[in-house]
């Protein structure tokens, strides 16, 4: 292709400007907890929840409509645009100093979680059908600006603070917005303006493709794969201290084990999704994301039970009684004492179970054949080991990150002259995702009781976009190919 090496640049500048805009719009996580932490604004827990809200869903919301204007107008002038201004409530932020003001600053500056809006438009008019997935792939690695703010933030905050405690942390959106600033020159100066010709010029044009259920099946998958791991990417935090008692920075670094590979897999999955198809690498993820949610579902957990008790052998009057055994006419009925068993189940993978006996009898008692001697007690500790449930939460992460790209791979396919309003909408839906989750997982969370509910929800969210997958292409089999699916049926 001629214009490749122009289309590389492109994608490159995507690629950095989404890096970055991505790393803006989950700040809130990492300065509010800070100021809420340190004492210097006293937050409650509601203030703090919206706080953290707030920029996920401003910058979820209007994708739709930076999706057209992308269609509309060109990426170029729309990502620059976007980029310069946002930074502004960046450069407010220091200024402010009560919720309200947090909270409308924070609604402006998570306007550049529509740049993935703009990016999916603008970078898929500059590559061919066979390339798009890859490419696509390539800049939805800017996802993993969650983990660069993850990393970097803290770091900063605590350099900046070190001479002012107090004020020190205004610096930090201050360097936020300066760096969009220089990524929104170096849009200026290098991008070429690239709008597809053949778009419908007019909103109702532009917005008819959303009448089509395909989209809506579309965003359901998004709102599995983006909005569960935004919203996992902060939950992940609190379950990591509540459940198995971690440091904040320990359970941070878990945090982000979970993020960094689910961003930079996208490309892999992008790659995927060009050799093998969509459909076929939408399968796999939300196979895999039902089998692993069904094995986290289960909570760290301990279960008292009745167990095997002793039962006399014969009448008679109970003679002895010691720990571990009781007579009975000279009969010996053996007792395990529960202080004769071992506990090491904290570092057990798989449950771990336990049984004694509680003596009911006393000496000298009379008993009866078969009467209970002494009570089976029965322990089943699961203990939920860490680090198998590290792995298994990275590999869902993981396979997320490849499920992100095969559903925008979808988009140029069936909607190749709206992929802007189309991948604006699938985004919509998506960030809603990241946004209702905690909210969510915080309500099954008061319900249940367990922090595993959460994991519950994935899975039967995983099963019904599974199933509606398969039945939409059954249905278009059936459709496009009857004798080829009666063929299959008889088979079977």
């Amino acid at each position: 292709m001629g214009n490749l090496s122009q289309s590389h640049r492109i994608l490159f500048l995507n690629t950095l400007a989404f890096t970055i805009c991505f790393a803006c719009w989950t700040l809130n996580g990492v300065l509010i907890t800070f100021l809420a932490d340190k004492g210097i604004f006293n937050f409650t827990v509601v203030e703090i929840g919206w706080l953290l809200g707030i920029p996920i869903l401003s910058g979820s919301i209007f994708r739709l409509p930076i999706g057209i204007l992308t269609d509309k107008y060109g990426g170029k002038v729309i990502f620059s645009a976007l980029l310069l201004l946002c930074s502004i409530p960046l450069f407010l932020m220091p200024f402010a100093d009560s919720f309200w003001t947090f909270a409308i600053l924070s609604f402006f500056f998570g306007l550049v979680g529509t740049s993935f809006a703009v990016g999916i438009g603008y970078t898929s008019i500059w590559y061919p059908k066979e390339w798009q997935g890859r490419a696509l792939g390539i800049f939805g690695m800017g996802n993993a600006g969650a983990a660069v703010t993850t990393f970097i933030a803290p770091t900063l905050l605590n350099i900046l603070s070190e001479d002012d405690p107090t004020n020190g942390w205004k610096m930090l959106p201050v360097i936020y917005g300066v760096t969009l600033v220089l990524i929104g020159i170096l849009f200026i100066v290098f991008a070429k303006n690239k709008t597809n010709q053949v778009v419908s010029k007019t909103i109702g044009e532009l917005m008819s493709p959303l009448k089509k259920a395909r989209v809506w099946r579309f965003g359901a998958y998004y709102f599995l794969v983006f909005g569960f791991f935004v919203a996992y990417s902060q939950w992940l935090l609190p379950n990591f201290v509540n459940v198995y008692g971690t440091s904040l920075v320990l359970g941070g670094m878990f945090a982000t084990m979970f993020s960094l590979p689910s961003g930079v897999i996208r490309a892999l999955g992008g790659y995927l999704s060009d050799k093998f198809g969509a459909r076929k690498v939408m399968y796999w993820v939300l196979g895999s994301s039902i089998i692993i949610s069904f094995f986290l579902m289960f909570p760290k957990m301990e279960i008292i039970t009745a167990g095997p008790g002793v039962m006399s052998l014969t009448n008679g009057t109970v003679t002895e009684i010691t720990a571990n055994e009781i007579i009975v006419n000279g009969k010996k009925h053996q007792i395990n004492s529960k202080k004769d068993l071992e506990t090491n189940s904290e570092s057990s993978v798989f449950p771990v179970k336990k049984s004694w006996q509680e003596i009911v009898v006393e000496q000298n008692q009379e008993v009866k054949k078969k009467e209970l001697l002494a009570h089976g007690i029965t322990q089943i500790n699961f203990s939920a080991n860490l680090w198998v449930y590290l792995v298994l939460v990275i590999l869902i992460g993981i396979s997320w990150g490849i499920g992100k790209a095969a559903v925008y791979k979808h988009i140029p396919e069936y909607f190749p002259n709206e992929v802007g309003v189309v991948g604006g909408m699938v985004g919509l839906i998506g960030g809603l995702g990241g946004f209702l989750g905690p909210i969510i997982f915080g309500y099954l969370l008061t319900y249940t009781g367990l922090w595993t509910s959460s994991w519950i929800f994935i899975f039967l969210v995983s099963v019904l976009c599974l199933v509606w997958m398969h039945r939409t292409i059954i249905k278009a089999m059936r459709t496009k190919s009857p004798n080829f699916v009666r063929q299959i049926e008889d088979n079977q």
